[in-house]
């Protein structure tokens, strides 16, 4: 290879969720320069980044009062550890900051470095929260098929996802799995959401006795399901579920890594959902992934639960070094008051519902089976029979087909199988939304026509 940035690359780099053989063949795209929601290649080539990265770039790639609330911090004290009661004023301030953002009473707040390692610790101290109450055999997670929540051992085991377990030797025992809540692909002939709402409740409450509610942790969601594609809860869904966990009086884990911080028109997926959680992830656009942050907020009964044993122990075994590291903190605090200041979760709703109705236009064509989400994040899902919802073969990849044509028209998006979704910064333009639909609207004809050309489409 020509290029020795791209060879050195393949030689020492390992990429996430890659086919590493394939990467050694095709090699990477190095990006090199960032501006407003605009990246550039080492080739020169500009896109509108409309997934945020990894739906985290909330404030694009240049905002300035960032950069200057981290070097700010980086001179005053760049680190510190916050172990044995150390602490320092932007831990603290964001801790109080996050809790009174909260959607609903939340008590205290514990940092760590990334989504999976906030969703690790909420699961460790759900069990922590049963061992202080006496009942240390309830230990078993529930989540849902196509969920994501990490990649860590533990986090990686409460995803859903298949490829994310296939020869790790996860999940790990106790991890259970209910029925995605997919209306389009779950719902049987003739059933209405409320119905598919409430067959999912009878699920998880028959999974619940048989297992035997005194073994059941927690339940953890995301609000509105990302990696799995997009996933809209069906009306009903939460309350119905959460009547359920009530009832056998189950931990409620809301993962808030996506949806936090306005991505679905509201400062909280809870709040556009309805969750009523008893712990709380986030991360992500906590920093608009300026720097590396996470955090898990938790009730008060989770609390005193936590202190309690603490107390009777001696110590709170968990912690991480860079857990509340003040530089990312400053970076974090400043993230909030530009969301506030320039109101962009109300921005999001408003713009996303450009975008939405936007994909919905399009839901006519020949490709699209079902367009769904909300706010700023949004997914299309592609078939091969409308009438049917009869979807391609896999090994096709014509979800990957269409963002690969999106990009070919300057507009980076995402194919999570076949689904394409959008998760552009919260500080999108109007003009900056026509330019996704008319990219994305081009990629679909491109990859019509591509499997036309093949006889694999004759719609």
């Amino acid at each position: 290879m020509s290029n020795p940035l791209h060879a050195s690359d393949i030689a020492y780099h390992i990429h996430s969720q890659t086919n590493l053989a394939n990467h050694e063949k095709v090699g990477p795209t190095v990006m090199v320069r960032g501006e407003g929601i605009y990246t550039w290649d080492d080739q020169g080539k500009k896109y509108l980044d409309a997934m945020s990265g990894m739906w985290s770039a909330a404030l694009g790639y240049s905002e300035a009062r960032l950069e200057v609330a981290a070097l700010r911090q980086m001179k005053q004290l760049p680190y510190h550890q916050n172990f044995a009661h150390r602490s320092t004023e932007p831990a603290i301030q964001l801790a109080e900051r996050l809790i009174s953002l909260a959607p609903v009473p939340m008590s205290k707040v514990l940092f760590a470095c990334s989504g999976s390692e906030a969703n690790d610790t909420a699961i460790k101290l759900a069990w922590y929260y049963w061992s202080a109450l006496g009942q240390p055999q309830r230990r078993k997670i529930i989540s849902r098929n196509r969920a994501y929540h990490g990649t860590t051992i533990a986090s990686a085991s409460l995803t859903g996802l298949a490829h994310l377990h296939q020869d790790f030797g996860l999940p790990l025992p106790g991890f259970l799995h209910v029925t995605c809540p997919h209306y389009y692909r779950e719902g049987l002939p003739g059933e209405t959401e409320e119905d598919f709402s409430t067959r999912l409740a009878a699920e998880l409450e028959t999974l619940i006795e048989h297992e035997g509610a005194d073994t059941i942790a927690a339940f953890f969601a995301e609000p509105l399901m990302g990696t799995g594609g997009v996933i809209t809860p069906p009306a009903g869904y939460f309350e119905k579920i959460q009547q359920v966990l009530k009832r056998h009086g189950i931990l409620l884990v809301a993962d808030e890594v996506i949806c936090g911080f306005g991505r679905t028109g509201n400062w909280w997926g809870s709040q556009t959902f309805g969750l009523q959680p008893d712990m709380i992830t986030c991360a992500k656009a906590l920093s608009a992934s300026y720097l590396p942050i996470s955090a898990l907020m938790i009730s008060e009964p989770v609390y005193q639960a936590m202190k309690s044993q603490s107390e009777k122990i001696g110590i709170f075994g968990h912690g991480f070094t860079y857990g509340g590291h003040p530089v990312p903190a400053a970076v974090a605090l400043e993230c909030l008051n530009i969301y506030e200041e320039q109101q962009l979760p109300a921005h999001a709703q408003q713009l996303g519902a450009r975008l939405g109705a936007g994909l919905r236009k399009l839901a006519d064509h020949p490709l699209v089976g079902e367009v769904r989400g909300a706010g700023l994040m949004w997914g299309v899902e592609v078939v091969a029979d409308k009438a049917t919802k009869a979807a391609f073969p896999k090994d096709w990849k014509v979800g990957l087909s269409v963002s690969k044509n999106t990009e070919a028209n300057g507009v980076t998006a995402r194919s999570l199988n076949d689904s394409v979704v959008f998760a552009p910064p919260l500080i999108i333009t109007v003009a900056e939304v026509d330019v996704v639909l008319e990219a994305f609207g081009k990629g679909l004809d491109a990859s019509l026509a591509q499997l036309r050309e093949q006889s694999r489409f004759s719609g």
